[in-house]
């Protein structure tokens, strides 16, 4: 479960993100993700927000019935936890699933919300597998 402060909850705060913040697409999810700094004074609930990044997330009717999209929006709660502590404090990220969301295994979605984070240049490069230095060669 995603705790409360990690929540986008207003319209607002959704619109805001999707409409100003950068986005990238993968093949089951499109992540929009927008950071807040203290220079935008005319975000009212930028000078109030305490904690870390917020999550929102979007699973339309496309994905399927209300099973399967529940079902999705819980695996991508489950998965935006596992990453808030690679995110800067101010960010806002919102995950809208494709219809190809019901289908991928967690692993996968897991896969490609870490990606787009990257690419927007919210979260680092992976450190390296153990065992082995940054060109690839054994130790």
């Amino acid at each position: 479960m995603l705790p409360e402060p990690y929540r986008l909850h207003h319209r607002a705060e959704f619109s805001r993100t999707v409409r100003r913040g950068q986005r990238i697409g993968r093949r089951d999810l499109v992540v929009h993700a927008l950071t807040h700094t203290y220079d935008d004074v005319a975000d009212v609930d930028s000078l109030i927000r305490v904690g870390g990044p917020r999550f929102g997330l979007i699973v339309s009717k496309a994905v399927g019935n209300a099973v399967v999209r529940h079902r999705v929006a819980r695996r991508l709660r489950h998965m935006c936890a596992q990453v808030v502590d690679e995110l800067p404090a101010g960010t806002d990220v919102v995950i809208r699933a494709l219809p190809g969301a019901a289908t991928a295994d967690s692993a996968e979605l897991l896969r490609q919300l870490r990606s787009g984070l990257r690419k927007l240049g919210l979260r680092t490069a992976p450190e390296p597998a153990l065992g082995r230095t940054p060109a690839g060669e054994r130790r």
